[in-house]
């Protein structure tokens, strides 16, 4: 495998199948949220699956080393990240990744309705008037909701998927009341949810998410995943089931 690294860049080893992601700390790195949630998603056999904003296509890699989903594709609108994003599929010499340059509230003039099995999403979690310093920056577009919101992001999934189709999403727990509401406004039913805790004793700062296009309303909650025992180390199910 041959990966071309441009200036500022590393190549991560993803300790998976062999793959490398390249990645540059000057732009955005993926963090334990992506990593969460392509443990807590999954593809059946022959699946068509789509990642929208999928940064530098963490998400499409692991899922790809992880479940039997068929083709997958990764939406993304900054063209610098689209761009290490298609050198990390070329390098791993995968041909079943597209890397897409676009628009999430565009996503009616690239894909066709009702063509994907699943959707996946790692989207901003910060509302856009809060804390930004410069609303150009790579990492506060991955971070705040500059170029899209929640909203948008909930949207395109329901205009994507086919009927019983699923979407999984990371996202924090105080927008949980908002999460509902958009998803329920387009269709997608919430049926599995899990909160994720730094520590056992710590209140949960991510939730990750399954909803299902037309389904019936039955909301299942899982068990908590905590993420490091009393001595900051990873617990046991981090390291059996969620750590790539």
């Amino acid at each position: 495998m041959e990966f071309e690294l441009k200036d500022r860049e590393r190549l991560d080893d993803l300790e998976i199948s062999g793959l490398h992601i390249i990645q540059s700390p000057d732009k955005f790195c993926f963090g334990m949220d992506a990593v969460l949630l392509s443990g807590f998603a999954y593809a059946k056999k022959g699946s068509r699956v789509i990642d929208l904003g999928t940064g530098t296509a963490i998400l499409p890699l692991l899922l790809w080393a992880k479940t039997e989903g068929e083709h997958f594709t990764g939406l993304e609108i900054q063209a610098e990240s689209a761009d290490m994003a298609r050198r990390s599929v070329k390098g791993n010499e995968i041909s079943n990744i597209d890397i897409v340059e676009g628009d999430i509230k565009a996503v009616e003039d690239l894909f066709k309705r009702n063509s994907f099995d699943v959707v996946t999403s790692n989207p901003p979690y910060v509302i856009s008037e809060h804390g930004i310093a410069n609303p150009d920056a790579p990492k506060q577009i991955a971070r705040h909701e500059i170029l899209c919101n929640l909203e948008d992001v909930v949207k395109a999934a329901s205009y994507l998927l086919k009927a019983n189709g699923r979407f999984f999403m990371v996202h924090r727990p105080f927008r949980l009341p908002e999460i509902f509401e958009n998803l329920r406004k387009y269709r997608l039913e919430p049926k599995r949810m899990r909160l994720v805790h730094p520590q056992i004793d710590k209140e949960p700062n991510m939730v990750l998410i399954e909803a299902v296009k037309y389904g019936n309303p039955r909301l299942t909650i899982e068990k908590p995943l905590i993420v490091y025992d009393e001595n900051k180390k990873y617990t046991e199910e981090m390291m059996r089931d969620y750590r790539y």
